[in-house]
């Protein structure tokens, strides 16, 4: 028997609330424009991963929709929002030290409205922190509030005192949510929200809930919206990727709505974020082979090449079953990019086991890595683990896992020395403003002499040098014209 589908959505009626808060404080902020001559200012400062970028374009897309001109002026603001990352201590030490240094504006201008939200304020200890330590702070809300940004302001002008709302809500996916979006060229779309994983080091389903999927109905509108405005590459977010359409008691997978999205036509690529090595299938690949428009470009987290310390991560796969994951990749897309993430220094980590990770890193040849050294997170199992890797062991570990992949990188980038590659041009560098520089579809920094005119255009760049991080090279046939 068929399952049911899970009504994972928030109301039509909540998000109709929404809107009609959003008009009340839009009719607010028209008022103050009459009277001042300019439209009331918001800031919104993101801390973190893509999710959050995505989050923070809704956001900002609300803010908007509000009556508030976006800025990057704070000092400038008449609202104030900071959407804060949980993944490791510094991000969360990052985050409250930015919050404080809003207290200065607050004392000068009582009418500013400061809002904190996102991933850390999910965690108990860090809400009462901020009620305590911050008083300043005049919105409080977590992943599952977002929709409710237009509800929790107008509450907050309406009573004149705090709103601080702690996560007690369910997990919804909100459609209908204004978005605004700073890039032109790049864009994200979440496919599904939260994660069932529960790695041993990770806070993620803890602060985001567990998982979610959009219907795909909502999400091939929204690319196809994309392509016709001309956006060239659209990233598709999801703690795990792979695990899209689980929730929905339906057999139609990521696999099946990469297809879909593949089907509309226009000049752009797709890529996705992040993808479980448990359930990466070969059926993914296989789409990923015959696309039109999906970058040949896996990341794939490996995090450690030792089974033991996989097993301890709860990862449920080990480094055999990992490798040939990436051997299938190679045997269906030759040029394939893949990067992955490496956790360095994981508690009970022994040199043996770090020298498992070297060889894995020297057997799977990764174009790129993300590398972190571990760092605890209250509230996960591995936080509690008696075997801590002292900080000075840690460090060493990971400068030699950057030397190793250091002599890959370079090796993989030589190798593409006198290959002609697609780029999509980003703009002109930051140092010189002749040399101009975009990303291949497997992220690989490109840098040429260009035009303004190349702004936003995929180029044919013949490379003539390859080092560790970049690839330089001249548009092809520049000669003539």
């Amino acid at each position: 028997m068929e399952k049911m589908k899970k009504n994972n959505q928030v109301s039509l009626e909540e998000m109709e609330n929404q809107r009609q808060f959003i008009w009340q404080i839009r009719a607010k902020n028209e008022k103050a424009a009459l009277e001042s001559g300019s439209r009331p200012k918001a800031y919104i400062l993101t801390l973190g991963c893509q999710q959050n970028e995505a989050d923070s374009e809704k956001l900002s897309g609300m803010a908007e929709a509000m009556g508030y001109e976006i800025t990057q002026a704070p000092e400038q603001s008449s609202l104030i929002m900071v959407n804060t990352c949980a993944i490791r201590e510094h991000a969360e030490k990052r985050a409250l030290s930015m919050i404080g240094q809003f207290k200065h504006l607050k004392a000068n201008n009582p009418d500013l409205v400061i809002g904190v939200c996102g991933c850390m304020v999910v965690q108990e200890h860090r809400i009462q922190d901020i009620k305590r330590r911050y008083s300043y702070v005049d919105l409080l809300f977590g992943t599952a509030s977002i929709h409710r940004f237009p509800e929790l302001l107008w509450k907050k002008f309406q009573a004149g005192k705090r709103v601080l709302c702690s996560e007690e809500e369910e997990y919804l996916v909100a459609e209908g949510v204004p978005v605004r979006r700073e890039n032109k060229l790049r864009a994200w779309v979440s496919v599904m929200y939260g994660c069932n994983n529960f790695c041993s080091y990770c806070i993620v389903p803890y602060v985001r809930g567990r998982e979610r999927s959009r219907i795909k109905e909502a999400i091939l509108e929204e690319v196809k919206q994309l392509v016709a405005e001309g956006y060239k590459d659209i990233t598709l977010l999801g703690q795990n990727v792979n695990s899209y359409g689980k929730d929905l008691g339906e057999s139609y997978d990521f696999a099946d709505l990469l297809a879909e999205i593949d089907e509309i036509p226009g000049e752009y690529w797709i890529h996705f974020m992040t993808s479980h090595p448990k359930d990466a299938t070969r059926k993914l690949i296989d789409v990923m082979a015959s696309s039109q428009h999906i970058a040949r470009h896996f990341h794939l987290p490996m995090q450690s090449g030792s089974d033991r310390v996989l097993n301890a991560m709860n990862r449920r796969y080990t480094f055999e079953k990992y490798i040939g994951i990436l051997d299938y990749i190679r045997e269906k897309m030759p040029d394939a990019v893949i990067t992955s993430d490496i956790i360095v220094g994981f508690p009970g980590e022994t040199e043996e086991e770090f020298e498992e990770t070297l060889a894995a890193l020297r057997r799977a040849r990764f174009d790129m890595i993300f590398s972190f050294i571990y760092s605890p997170r209250k509230g996960t199992p591995a936080a509690e683990l008696y075997c801590q890797i002292a900080p000075n062991e840690q460090s060493r570990r990971y400068d030699a896992l950057l030397m190793t992949q250091n002599e890959i990188s370079l090796a993989s980038n030589e190798c593409l020395e006198g290959k002609t590659l697609r780029v999509l041009c980003d703009g002109p560098s930051k140092n010189r403003e002749e040399v101009y520089s975009g990303r291949t579809e497997g992220g690989k920094i490109v840098f040429f002499e260009g035009k303004p005119e190349h702004i936003g255009e995929f180029l044919e760049i013949d490379i003539e040098r390859g080092d560790t991080f970049a690839l330089y090279g001249r548009i092809k046939n520049i000669s003539e014209g």
